[in-house]
């Protein structure tokens, strides 16, 4: 039998390493809507701009978001189960989601009961004609994070990020809906929870509604890569302020990855 060409069996052998590697480190998974992934001409989401913060020899970073998704629909449409199938003991899955809950609730939109509780309404679907059941907000985040957690891995709640809306020269904060849901809900499962609405209206505050608005340059919700920036680094911010968080140990700082 004809041996391998020993350069070939070289490059085969780096590939298999490599392979067994990559299996091996974590993985940061990140769902959520357009803020946080926005392929749009002049925008872009926080997810698309975190990776140089980490160390990506050591934690592999999946951006899973998709625009124009709600809590509810991000599941309904199996966006999930995607995710879901890959998640392994020792990952992250960062979770933001709300800009697109809001609304009247119909079978055939995307919105989700107000709050944080157990309720449902089951309305009909009138594309489909079937009945769908709809839940709150909180039940859908508490839904990522439980599953999440059985998986073996590790659930981080977010608050929607404040859009370019201001009274004055204070930035308008989501911490009497959204926000608040958001939080109880990651209270309830024992998940980690960044308020990154309150982080980043405080680093609005400070620019003044004058620079800020160079930020979003369509609409009040969608920021520009700049803006892109600003908001990975206050989910950073986030991170740092959490105590005990695993995924602290994988991030860069100016003289190397934390230990």
């Amino acid at each position: 039998m004809k041996s391998l060409n020993p350069l070939l069996f070289a490059l085969l052998l780096v590939l298999f390493c490599h392979s067994v590697h990559a299996s091996q480190i974590p993985t940061l998974f990140i769902i959520g809507d357009s803020t946080v992934k926005n392929h749009t001409p002049k925008e872009e989401g926080w997810g698309d701009a975190i990776a140089p913060y980490f160390d990506t020899s050591r934690i592999k970073i999946m951006n899973c978001a998709l625009g124009g998704r709600s809590s509810r629909s991000f599941l309904a449409e199996g966006l999930w189960a995607k995710v879901l199938a890959q998640l392994k003991p020792g990952d992250f899955v960062m979770i933001l989601f709300g800009d697109n809950d809001g609304g009247p609730v119909r079978g055939d939109n995307i919105a989700s009961l107000h709050g944080e509780g157990d309720k449902t309404v089951t309305l009909p679907n009138t594309k489909t004609g079937k009945d769908v059941v709809i839940h709150t907000y909180g039940w859908y985040l508490r839904n990522y994070e439980k599953d999440t957690i059985k998986a073996g891995a590790y659930p981080i709640v977010l608050s929607p990020l404040p859009r370019n809306m201001w009274h004055g020269n204070r930035v308008n904060r989501d911490d009497k809906e959204y926000g608040l849901w958001a939080s109880e809900s990651a209270k309830s499962e024992g998940a980690a929870f960044i308020d990154l609405n309150q982080l980043v209206a405080d680093y609005y505050d400070m620019l003044g509604p004058i620079w800020v608005k160079h930020l979003f340059p369509v609409d009040h919700t969608h920021t520009n890569p700049l803006g892109a920036e600003l908001n990975a680094d206050a989910v950073v911010q986030g991170l740092r302020l959490l105590q005990n968080c695993p995924l602290n140990k994988y991030l860069i700082t100016e003289n190397g990855p934390v230990k």
